[in-house]
C-alpha cells in the first residue's frame, strides 16, 4: 500500500456536508449572538480547547494511548509561538502574526518527534508513566532556563506588529477570535479526515488489538509514533493560539496539572466519538471561567461529576448522547421521557442537598473568619446551626435514595429497550 492510500479519505456526503457547514456558521454568528467582551473571552478560549482536546484524543481515544504529559506540547508551542511574536516585533522574522500559531505546532511536531520515540517504546501503564516523567522534566526545565521560560514572570509578547492587512490588526479581541475560528474549523476537520484514513483505522486497531497488528506485519510502535506527532502538532497550533490570545506563557502552560485538565476534560465529553472532546473543550471553559465566578469550592464540584461520570456514565456524555440517539431513530425513546424527568428530579435535590454540604464545609475550613452565614441560591446557611446541616443532609440522602429507585427502574426499562432494538436488528438483517 502506497503512502498516498495510507492517508486518504473519503470524500464528505450530504449529511457530513450539512454539519460542518452548521459548524462554521455557529463559529461565524457565535460573536455575533453573545455580544460582550466575556462571551467574546470564553468563545475564544473554547476555539483552541477544542483543538487542544481533540488533538489528547488522538492519543487517548484513536491510540488508545493515556498520556500525563500534553502540556508540554501545548506548553512549548506556545512559548516558541510566544517568542516568534517577540522576533517579528523585532523586525527579525518576516512572518505575518496570523501564521504564529503554525510555529507552535511545528514546534510541538518537533518536540513529540524528539520525546515520542522514547514514549511510545511502551504501552498501557508504562507509557502513561514515561508520559508523566517527561512532563515533570520539562516542567522543572521551565524553573531552570528562565532565559527561554522566563521565570516565574513568564514571556510577554505584543500580537499587534507589523502594517495591518485590510484594517486586521489583532489588537480587537474579535479579531483574534475569529482567527482562532479559521484554526479551529481547519484543524478539527484535519483530525476527523485523519479518522477517515487507513492510518487512522489502524491506530484503531493498535489500540483494540496490538498483538494482531504486529501479526499481519505492521509496526505498533511506528503507528504510535506518528499519531504521538501529530497530536503534538495540533496540540502546539493550540497553544499558539492561547499564546496570541493572552500575549503572555507561563511555565504553567507545561504543569501537571494542565495535562491532568485536558485528560478530565477529553473523558468527560468522551474519548469514544469525535465529538466527545468537543463537549469536554465546552465544559472546560464554562468551569473554569464560569463555575470558578459562582463557587470558590469549584474544583470539588468538578471532582465530585467526575467521580458520578465514571460511576454511572463511563463514556461521557458523548456515549450518552449517542445511547439515546440510537433509542430515538428505533422509536422507542417516548417509553423513557417520564422516567428522565424523574432521574432529573430526583438528581436535583441530591445534587442540592450535596452543595449545601459543600459550601458549608468549604466556608467552615477555609472562610470561617468572614463570619457564620453562607448564602445558597436564595437561603442562608448558618454553619454553626444543627438544623442547616441536619437539613442539608437530609436533603442529600433523600435526594440520592430517590435518584437510586428511579435509576434502578430505568435500567430495567433500559436493558429492556435495548433487547427489543437488538431483536429488531437481527430481523432487519434476515430480511
Amino acid at each position: 500500500m502506497s503512502n498516498a492510500q495510507f492517508f486518504q479519505f473519503k470524500p464528505f456526503n450530504v449529511g457530513r456536508l450539512i454539519v460542518w457547514s452548521g459548524f462554521a456558521l455557529l463559529l461565524i454568528v457565535a460573536p455575533l449572538l453573545f455580544k460582550s467582551s466575556l462571551a467574546l473571552t470564553v468563545l475564544s478560549q473554547m476555539g483552541y480547547m477544542i483543538i487542544i482536546c481533540l488533538s489528547y484524543n488522538v492519543l487517548l481515544g484513536q491510540g488508545g494511548m493515556l498520556s500525563f504529559g500534553h502540556a508540554v506540547y501545548t506548553g512549548l508551542g506556545a512559548f516558541l509561538a510566544i517568542h516568534a511574536v517577540n522576533l517579528i516585533s523585532a523586525g527579525k522574522m518576516p512572518l505575518p502574526v496570523s501564521l504564529v500559531p503554525v510555529v507552535g505546532g511545528l514546534a510541538g511536531a518537533a518536540v513529540a518527534a524528539l520525546l515520542g520515540w522514547v514514549s511510545t517504546k511502551k504501552a498501557a501503564n508504562t507509557f502513561a508513566m514515561i508520559t508523566l516523567g517527561v512532563g515533570e522534566l520539562v516542567f522543572a526545565m521551565s524553573l531552570m532556563f528562565p532565559q527561554f521560560f522566563g521565570g516565574e514572570g513568564g514571556i510577554s509578547g505584543n500580537r499587534v506588529v507589523g502594517a495591518p492587512f485590510l484594517g486586521i490588526t489583532f489588537g480587537p479581541q474579535i479579531q483574534v477570535y475569529y482567527l482562532i475560528a479559521v484554526y479551529c474549523f481547519v484543524c478539527t476537520g484535519l483530525m476527523f479526515m485523519l479518522t477517515q484514513t487507513p492510518f487512522g483505522r489502524m491506530l484503531n486497531a493498535v489500540r483494540d488489538n496490538p498483538e494482531r497488528v504486529e501479526f499481519v506485519g505492521y509496526n505498533t510502535q511506528v503507528v504510535r509514533y506518528i499519531a504521538f506527532i501529530i497530536a503534538g502538532f495540533f496540540a502546539g497550533i493550540g497553544g499558539g493560539l492561547t499564546a496570541l490570545n493572552f500575549e503572555i506563557v507561563t511555565a504553567e502552560s507545561v504543569h501537571a496539572a494542565r495535562s491532568g485538565a485536558y485528560l478530565l476534560f477529553t473523558f468527560l465529553g468522551g474519548a469514544l466519538f469525535f465529538f466527545g472532546p468537543i463537549i469536554g473543550a465546552l465544559m472546560s471553559v464554562l468551569a473554569l471561567v464560569l463555575l470558578s465566578e459562582i463557587t470558590k469550592a469549584w474544583l470539588i464540584y468538578l471532582g465530585l461529576l467526575f467521580m458520578v461520570m465514571v460511576m454511572y456514565a463511563p463514556g461521557g456524555f458523548s456515549s450518552l448522547v449517542m445511547m439515546n440517539l440510537r433509542v430515538a431513530v428505533f422509536g422507542k425513546f417516548r417509553r423513557l421521557w417520564v422516567t428522565y424527568l424523574g432521574l432529573t428530579a430526583t438528581l436535583v435535590v441530591w445534587l442540592l442537598g450535596a452543595a449545601a454540604l459543600i459550601e458549608m464545609v468549604y466556608h467552615l475550613q477555609l472562610e470561617a473568619a468572614s463570619g457564620d452565614e453562607v448564602r445558597f441560591f436564595g437561603m442562608v446557611l448558618n454553619i454553626k446551626s444543627v438544623g442547616s446541616w441536619l437539613g442539608s443532609a437530609a436533603v442529600f440522602v433523600v435526594g440520592y435514595s430517590l435518584f437510586e429507585v428511579v435509576r434502578r427502574k430505568f435500567a430495567v426499562e433500559w436493558g429492556t429497550i435495548q433487547e427489543e432494538i437488538e431483536k429488531e436488528i437481527h430481523r432487519r438483517g434476515s430480511v
